[in-house]
């Protein structure tokens, strides 16, 4: 039996009354003459000099970045600049955009990170639901497999994958195979989208057995009444998997949608060693130079190439920035109900 006393409404509202009756002298006693406020006052200095620090070195080399990317070479043989340039221009972002074809790199970039995301994003929500939900010999296995490609490096995959897909064919008897056997010659699909849209169909691809990770363990999560539920209605397996299962799981499709976009938009290693032979495919990573008409010969040479070179990385980040502005929210809940954290 609860043996605190119970404060009423109306008790709560005489002592306000009192209180505001009393004299102001009194009742700023009462409020900041007390331990529990300087306490709480020193706690709240504490955290904020803790996080202003912490934002300091987080944000301050990216404050410069963004600083040198408005200066012009003048700018880097003057002493007197630091963080804000004496002669501003837009020389680098107006060449890199010229020169360097921003406009491009940007289109294929976004349709070769659409294709995969979307097809990572499927790919990882079927797989991730069949290995939560249905117990089978081999279960144990397949997530073994799919742990595998999250712990070996990419590099030691990197000549095999690259002659597979360079001399592409399929069920292959020594080294012949049936495209072989059909055409006479195997398929070339290096150069083109085709390596990452069949990595991503078979769940091969950059970062795919972390996103069937963080689908397992958000099916795992999901009470299994639901579907029973369906299944006592009438429902199927794929059925229920559409019309319940996929419309809990948005939000957690939309992160790995996210992830998938992000590290596709960023990629530089899948996408040179695939495409690196197509001159004319020009990509994101492609960007990353010094133009020709940005050129010279100042003492500051180094300092303004190296800004050049950040110049191109903010513009090739600033897409995602805007991305993650608009889908924040669904991307810290499905974080949040993917099992990964605390």
């Amino acid at each position: 039996m609860n043996s605190q006393p119970v404060v009423k409404k109306d008790t709560k509202n005489k002592i306000r009354v009192e209180f505001d009756r009393t004299p102001l002298k009194d009742r700023l006693k009462a409020k900041f003459g007390n331990m529990a406020f300087y306490s709480n006052v020193v706690w709240y200095l504490f955290r904020f000099i803790i996080l202003l620090g912490v934002s300091y070195i987080v944000l301050y080399p990216f404050f410069t970045k963004i600083a040198a990317s408005f200066m012009s070479p003048d700018d880097f043989i003057d002493v007197t600049v630091m963080l804000i340039p004496k002669y501003p221009s837009l020389d680098q972002y107006k060449e890199i955009f010229i020169e360097n074809e921003y406009m491009s790199a940007f289109f294929n970039t976004l349709a070769l990170s659409l294709i995969s995301a979307v097809l990572q994003t499927f790919v990882s929500c079927l797989v991730g639901y069949g290995l939560a939900k249905f117990k089978f010999k081999g279960n144990a296995l397949i997530m073994g497999a799919v742990i595998l490609t999250m712990v070996v490096p990419h590099g030691t995959v990197y000549l095999s994958m690259f002659m597979q897909f360079r001399y592409f064919d399929i069920f292959k008897i020594g080294e012949v195979g049936i495209i072989q056997l059909l055409t006479g010659n195997s398929l070339q699909l290096t150069g083109s989208f085709w390596p990452m849209v069949i990595l991503s169909i078979t769940g091969l691809a950059f970062k795919n057995g972390l996103y069937i990770f963080m689908m397992r363990q958000f099916f795992r999560g999901v009470p299994d009444e639901l579907e029973e539920s369906a299944y006592i209605d009438g429902s199927g397996t794929f059925r229920t998997f559409l019309q319940i299962i996929i419309p809990l799981s948005i939000p957690m499709m939309i992160t790995i949608f996210l992830f998938a976009f992000s590290w596709q938009w960023t990629d530089n290693f899948y996408t040179e060693m695939f495409m690196s032979s197509n001159r004319k495919l020009i990509l994101m990573p492609d960007i990353v130079g010094v133009p020709k008409t940005l050129e010279t010969t100042y003492a500051g040479q180094e300092l303004y190439y190296s800004a050049i070179n950040n110049t191109c990385g903010i513009m090739i980040i600033l897409p995602l920035v805007v991305l993650y502005l608009f889908c924040q929210k669904y991307l810290v809940q499905g974080i949040e109900r993917s099992g990964i954290v605390g």
